[in-house]
């Protein structure tokens, strides 16, 4: 692999941008909507993907596999083995994010843990046997606000990024669903499995590959992938380097909010054009809020701006990232 870009120029930060809003937008239709010739996109976005600074994945959402138990972790680790035990992390098959944070001695990782036995594999053996450990804290995930994952930095505008949304007939509904509307029950097919896991091996695959994994066909694997997209089972994802799309501080938030008032803070702080990622959970903060601004002052604005007016936020943690080790269930280089 060759080495990740350091810097995008600004067409490749938009051509960036529109793949991280419509993951498998075709190259043609980004090309439209951004107002570039196709063969510029296609010249350009082969390298992107091939040094891996772009790489396409899906996320499964857990609320739609009930086996599957999500989990944050707050892991107090010991700073001279703080990148050991994040790459450890990051190595396992069951975490979907591992960020360095704070001061360098605490380790966020998100966990879609196998069952309740898996669970109580890593909290009662293998933390405890972890010498570099100190301790941790633990927050289930409760609800995920699927809508912040369009986050795109300020690089689309509003009519771009709609026009992607509707160009790309198996990305996530744009329009959020109703807080009251029960999902259909998910019943998986056979060909599930093959098909999840060569989309989180390459999220762009071609449904002619797809269909090979999964023992189908082409056109069989793309309405199966589109039903499962749109069924709120999968996530597509574009994983890439936030600060090449100039956002130089992130930050997670631990916010304390009233139990009546979660719901719509959550839907309302998803929406945020600099929120990336945002959960209810349980512990001693009941919202967790994933933020990537410009810079520090930027950070400030949201703080006192965004969060400032929300009365029923009423404690708030703010916890700097200091380095990504993994992301959408792919280890950073």
């Amino acid at each position: 692999m060759q080495i990740m870009r350091q810097a995008l120029d600004e067409t490749d930060q938009r051509i960036a941008a529109g793949l991280v809003a419509a993951p498998r937008v075709s190259w043609r239709e980004l090309a439209r909507c951004l107002g570039l010739a196709e063969r510029t996109v296609v010249r350009r976005v082969g390298p992107l993907y091939a040094d891996g600074t772009l790489r396409a994945t899906v996320v499964r959402n857990p609320a739609r596999f009930p086996h599957l138990v999500p989990l944050v972790l707050r892991i107090r680790v010991r700073p001279n083995r703080i990148r050991q035990v994040a790459q450890a992390l990051a190595r396992r098959g069951d975490t979907v994010w591992v960020d360095i944070l704070g001061g360098g001695d605490e380790i966020s990782t998100v966990f879609f843990l196998e069952g309740a036995d898996a669970r109580n594999t890593l909290l009662l053996r293998d933390l405890p046997a972890t010498d570099a450990v100190g301790s941790w804290t633990a927050h289930t995930l409760l609800r995920v606000f699927p809508t912040a994952f369009r986050w795109t930095a300020g690089l689309l505008s509003p009519a771009e990024l709609a026009e992607l949304a509707a160009l790309a007939p198996d990305s996530e509904p744009h329009a959020p669903r109703s807080p009251h509307a029960p999902l259909t029950p998910y019943a998986p097919l056979a060909a599930d499995a093959a098909l999840i896991a060569a989309l989180a091996e390459d999220g762009r695959a071609t449904y002619a590959d797809l269909a090979r994994r999964a023992g189908t066909t082409a056109l069989s694997a793309r309405h199966r992938l589109e039903a499962l997209v749109q069924g709120q089972v999968l996530r597509l994802a574009t994983e890439l380097d936030l600060a090449l799309l100039g956002a130089q501080t992130e930050a997670l938030l631990w916010l304390s909010v009233r139990p009546g008032a979660l719901e719509e803070t959550g839907r309302s702080l998803s929406t945020h054009p600099q929120v990336r990622f945002c959960a209810a959970t349980t512990g001693p903060a009941n919202l967790v809020v994933a933020v990537a601004a410009a810079n520090l002052d930027a950070l400030y604005t949201f703080l006192t701006e965004s969060l400032g007016p929300l009365a029923a936020v009423t404690a708030i943690e703010v916890t700097p990232l200091l380095a990504s080790v993994k992301r959408t269930g792919l280890v950073r280089h």
